[in-house]
């Protein structure tokens, strides 16, 4: 590994791996796309999270009818090599510890504590997930 690459690795058995650009075509060699994946093993949604599950898993363009995709939400290219190397994230989703973690979910439950008055940022920073809020006027939190 060199530089800022960082490989994937190669897809397992029943996984298939794809990068495609915004209008869900394949990307050249060498050009950032975002990873989708597909296959038999892929699953066929989240439990009881319709909307994020029609989000992520979308129908596959390229394939048979009733065949689906899933947006990973990561920046991926091909190298020189067929190898994926990773460039990093196109939504608020960081990883922490081997979890993903959707950043938005946790401004929200900021936002609602009455305290808090404006959209607090939220960011991965050495392992640990750090935040910042403004308060209301005279407002203290613990």
């Amino acid at each position: 590994m060199s530089g800022n690459r960082s490989p994937v690795g190669v897809a397992i058995p029943d996984l298939g791996m794809r990068v495609l650009d915004g209008a869900l075509n394949p990307a050249p060699i060498g050009v950032p796309g975002e990873l989708y994946v597909a296959g038999a093993g892929l699953a066929r949604g989240y439990l009881n999270r319709a909307g994020l599950t029609s989000e992520r898993f979308i129908a596959d363009p390229q394939g048979s009818h009733g065949e689906r995709l899933y947006r990973t939400g990561d920046l991926v290219r091909w190298n020189a090599e067929g190898q994926l190397d990773y460039l990093g994230r196109i939504d608020h989703q960081v990883k922490i510890r081997g979890f993903r973690i959707e950043l938005g979910e946790i401004e929200a439950q900021l936002l609602v504590q009455p305290e808090v008055r404006v959209t607090p940022w939220c960011w991965r920073w050495k392992g640990r997930l750090v935040g910042y809020v403004a308060l209301r006027d005279e407002q203290t939190i613990e």
